[in-house]
């Protein structure tokens, strides 16, 4: 329960620390959602200044200054570093959080954000935003009614090709601040919770390798991995295979879960996420996103009418808003907590050290 001393009963003032591609991100979906955007915190007291006025936030609030606001929630979109240390700051300054994922760089970190925000009667969440396609929301209801019988398999992959050459760069190929895993920790963890989401069931265990192709980047040795192949058991005794890869041609943000029960399978693929597929053994369906047709949590997501393409920011106001409420007291279905933070993180982990010791790996609990 959110202390009823924080709740948000007006348009929420917000912070934002970052003012990246992320950072641009969220600030449009808190302007969305209503918000007022009140201070933003960049790299440098310059660099903020630039954020302020390029992101329209009212001021800038270099350092410590965003902490002292007495914000309704902060927004954390800042190198995976020091996700934790500045989520425990805007916790102990009173401020709700949204963080991006991963929540920290090891699992004992982000069980002390989780638990700090228990302390204080406060919230926090972290965008696992594909969650927020209608159309996820509709195989999630569908597999929930039975429509797809007792589930079999999975077979799911998330591929990018932005790391592809050995000269291309990014503060996440770095372990100091990325952390110990950047395909699986960046990619592969939206990949395991939306499957988990959709299909109702735990990952319980696992078995996986990972590769580094480009053993240094830009003259700088790589010790985080490119891609990673994984096989997962699930508790309900499901098999099924992911594939991650950021060196993989031509895909840009290939996100694909396809399940397969006793009665139906079910294929979202996050690129068209204005459809899903729905196979029978005497008939498939494509399926459109129309509100007029889909499950009650399918079409409150749909912001506009059937025939008007909705996507990824659309996907991020929507779960930003419903975080924003959340904050407020009121109910949302579905909404990613800090819990699934440390989820990921926990799977994460088994992924690293599956491939270290090459063998099978049981899925540590919260």
């Amino acid at each position: 329960m959110v202390n009823v001393a924080h709740a948000v009963s007006r348009a929420p003032r917000i912070g934002l620390l970052g003012g990246g591609f992320m950072g641009r991100v969220h600030s449009r979906a808190a302007r969305s959602a209503g918000a007022v955007l009140d201070s933003v915190a960049a790299s440098s007291p310059s660099r903020s200044a630039e954020v302020a006025a390029e992101l329209r936030f009212d001021r800038s609030a270099p350092g410590a200054e965003l902490f002292e606001r007495a914000l309704d929630a902060i927004h954390i979109c800042t190198p995976n570093d020091v996700h934790a240390s500045q989520s425990l700051q805007a916790l102990d300054a009173g401020s709700n959080i949204i963080c991006e994922k991963p929540l920290a760089t090891d699992s004992t970190a982000a069980r002390a954000v989780l638990a700090r925000a228990d302390e204080a009667g406060l919230l926090g969440t972290v965008p696992f935003v594909y969650r927020y396609h209608p159309m996820v929301r509709e195989a999630r209801a569908r597999f929930r009614e039975g429509q797809a019988g007792t589930l079999l398999t999975v077979d799911a992959g998330y591929l990018q090709d932005w790391l592809l050459g050995s000269g291309d760069e990014n503060w996440r190929v770095d372990s100091e601040r990325g952390g110990p895993s950047r395909a699986f920790a960046d990619i592969g963890s939206h990949l395991v919770d939306l499957i988990e989401f959709i299909v109702d069931d735990r990952i319980s265990s696992l078995v996986a390798t990972t590769r580094t192709v480009h053993p240094r980047r830009g003259g700088t040795a790589v010790t985080t991995e490119d891609t990673v192949a994984v096989t997962v058991e699930f508790s309900g005794g499901a098999i099924g295979s992911l594939l991650v890869s950021q060196l993989a041609p031509g895909r840009k943000n290939g996100l694909t879960v396809e399940i397969a029960g006793t009665e139906a399978s079910m294929r979202f693929e996050q690129e068209r996420p204005e459809q899903l597929w729905f196979g029978q053994r005497a008939d498939s369906r494509l399926l459109v996103r129309d509100p007029d047709s889909l499950f009650a949590d399918a079409a409150r997501l749909c912001m506009v009418p059937a025939g008007h393409p909705q996507g990824y920011q659309d996907a991020f106001n929507a779960f930003v808003a419903d975080s924003y409420a959340l904050f407020a007291g009121e109910h949302r279905e579905g909404v990613p907590m800090l819990s699934d933070g440390l989820r990921a993180l926990l799977i994460t982990e088994a992924v690293l050290k599956s491939a270290e010791q090459r063998s099978w790996v049981e899925i540590e609990s919260p």
